[in-house]
């Protein structure tokens, strides 16, 4: 049979399809993919999301969903190792830790999508899918950026992103001491180790320390930072404690990639002031919170209370080794601003402007002290002063360094007023008598005298010609302003004198009143009173304000002298015909009647009193303290008080 064209074309390219077979399957061995029958799926539902069947198709090109959990990425799912804890970014995780054991945690920063380059550094730009490459204006989806016409195409190549993580840890409970009386050991700290590398997950003292960083916690605190690229595996190990110790650990860890979640300053001094003391409290104030003379920022400040504050009896130990750590002093300290959020009865704290330069501080008054007892106060601030709590970058509190000072005897005369109507500046103990009345009454008590006394300066001040032109004035350099406010800050500190313990051995401190008993009816000592030069006379055995030993009576104590400045700058601020006067060191009446300041730095603590004056000035020169009185002055000053 015979076949026409048309079918020997057909006939040979049949056959030479199947020697081509034939030769594939001679030289190749392909293998094909066997489909297995797994049954029905199971539904998987991610982050709570309702994928609706009726979802409309979508693109090739449109990114298909991934889960995304805050403080993980991809290399962290679902592969942490066992008995290893995980930490989320800015939140505080709290756990146990018995002693000789170590807890595990690890932490993963959540990075932006890796930058870009090609040559140099390219910003990350929109349109990242999740494999990483970029689509392009066109749709495409090649790794490659596609320009439009004219513009050159570069490859792309991503680069790892290293970020500094901030871990910090605060001990909120740690081991008590069996019997005080048979040891002075506080508990031992723990230990923070950090590794960085996989083949060790799970730092601590038995792994090898050439793969971890080892950071003994400092008073209940510990803070460190690093920057990685990858996981950091985090081991707090608490040591072996012998049986002069019982009980575990409790602490909070958190890992930050923007600040430290617990911050401690134990380098700085402490933004405290110990102002005064009396025998049962003490106030302490905090420096400017700031130096701004702007009205509205003023108020919004006035407005806000940034601090808390934590007191404790230097002799009770059961915040040692806790001083550093903010949960730890909410838990353990004696006397705390707040407890579970709310003020305690033992601590009056508010906004003031008392002090140098008249701005917004924040005061605190304890009660409820021991008599001639050592305290430590210890300024904290919850959060980072203006949120606090899990999920808000330095949430979890600050801690300075812990201020020191004392309360007096139990004498009972001398005792702390403050917040005055007209000596708005005074704020310190001041002679008294528990029989008088509460604290309230002995500042009314006071401050009316003062008040009364300006009033006829103000009668003087008010026939001199303030406002007459410049040519006419009494002084260029100074006004009736300035007048009044050199007067009044001398006024209240002669006539509100600043009391000390008579058995206090300050050289610079004046006897006063030795001739009255004590407030119980005791005398004073013979003895005493005969280490005392010249303690028959009037300046020894009187008060400066007469009224104070008519009314109050309160027996013998020391008076902190006002400075001698004082006087001066009523002679430089207030019109000649006014005829003030001060007497001159080594002078007649000079030694009884003011003290002068003492150089800044010298560590001398409160020599003379003036507005604003404090013991302890924690980060600033400590100066004079004291404020003296005015009737019965007319010895020491002259004309001065002829008002």
């Amino acid at each position: 049979m015979q076949l026409s064209p048309l079918q020997s074309r057909l006939a040979a390219s049949l056959l030479a399809s199947c020697l081509l077979l034939v030769l594939y399957f001679t030289l190749f061995s392909p293998h094909f993919a066997v489909a297995l029958d797994l049954g029905e799926p199971s539904p998987v539902v991610y982050d709570d999301i309702d994928f609706s069947p009726n979802l409309a198709a979508r693109s090739g090109l449109d990114p298909s969903y991934e889960p995304e959990f805050v403080a993980f990425d991809r290399s962290i799912l679902g592969r942490a190792p066992a008995g290893v804890t995980a930490l989320t970014n800015n939140e505080a995780t709290s756990m146990n830790v018995l002693p000789g054991t170590t807890q595990v945690f690890v932490f993963t920063a959540s990075s932006p999508p890796p930058q870009e380059v090609s040559g140099a550094p390219v910003e990350p730009r929109d349109g990242h899918n999740s494999s990483g490459a970029r689509r392009s204006p066109t749709g495409g989806l090649d790794g490659r950026d596609v320009f439009s016409e004219g513009e050159e195409s570069q490859p792309l190549t991503k680069r790892q992103t290293s970020r500094t993580v901030f871990i910090s840890a605060n001990t909120c409970e740690q081991p008590q001491v069996v019997d005080p009386s048979k040891t002075k050991a506080d508990p031992p700290q723990l230990t923070l180790y950090v590794s960085t590398t996989t083949s060790n997950q799970s730092p601590g003292p038995l792994a090898d320390d050439a793969d971890q960083i080892q950071v003994k916690f400092k008073e209940g605190a510990v803070m460190y930072n690093l920057t990685v690229s990858g996981e950091v595996y985090l081991g707090l190990h608490a040591p072996n404690m012998s049986s002069e110790f019982d009980g575990g650990y409790n602490f909070r860890v958190a890992a930050s990639t923007d600040v430290y979640f617990f911050t401690f300053n134990e380098t700085a001094d402490a933004d405290l002031i110990w102002v005064d003391s009396d025998s049962q409290g003490a106030l302490l104030i905090t420096h400017n919170l700031t130096e701004s003379r702007d009205p509205e920022l003023e108020q919004k400040i006035m407005s806000t209370q940034p601090y808390v504050m934590f007191a404790q009896n230097k002799d009770d130990r059961s915040v040692n080794g806790l001083k550093y750590s903010y949960c730890g002093l909410q838990n353990r300290a004696q006397i705390a601003a707040t407890k579970g959020g709310q003020l305690t009865s033992m601590v009056t704290t508010g906004m003031t402007k008392r002090g140098p330069g008249n701005l917004p501080k924040q005061q605190f008054f304890f009660t409820g002290l021991n008599a001639s007892a050592n305290y430590m106060g210890i300024l904290a601030v919850e959060g980072n002063s203006s949120v606090s709590g899990n999920g808000q970058a330095g949430g979890g509190g600050h801690v300075f360094r812990a201020t020191s000072f004392s309360t007096k005897s139990d004498h009972g005369n001398c005792r702390i007023v403050l917040n005055l109507e007209f000596c708005d500046q005074v704020a310190y103990s001041v002679p008294s008598n528990p029989n008088f009345g509460n604290s309230t009454q002995l500042a009314k008590f006071y401050d009316d005298y003062a008040a009364d006394m300006y009033q006829n300066f103000n009668r003087s001040l008010q026939q001199v010609p303030c406002e007459a032109p410049s040519t006419q004035r009494y002084s260029l350099a100074r006004n009736c302003t300035d007048c009044a406010v050199a007067y009044k800050d001398w006024l209240c500190s002669v006539t509100i004198p600043r009391c000390e313990d008579f058995d206090n051995p300050a050289d610079y401190l004046q006897p006063r009143a030795m001739a009255q008993t004590f407030p119980n009816g005791d005398p004073l000592d013979d003895a005493i009173r005969k280490q005392v030069p010249l303690a028959d006379t009037w300046a020894f055995n009187s008060s400066r304000n007469a009224r104070i030993d008519e009314i109050l009576k309160p027996g013998p104590y020391k008076e902190v002298l006002p400075c001698d400045d004082l006087c001066y700058n009523i002679v430089q601020s207030c019109p000649a015909k006014l005829q003030f006067s001060c007497p001159l060191p080594g002078g007649v009446g000079f030694a009884h009647s003011y003290g002068r300041r003492t150089p800044s730095g010298d560590g001398a603590g409160i020599t003379c009193n003036y507005p604003g004056s404090a013991h302890v000035f924690s980060a600033a020169p400590r100066a004079g303290v004291s404020f003296l009185l005015a009737a019965g002055l007319a010895v020491a000053l002259g004309p001065l008080l002829l008002l």
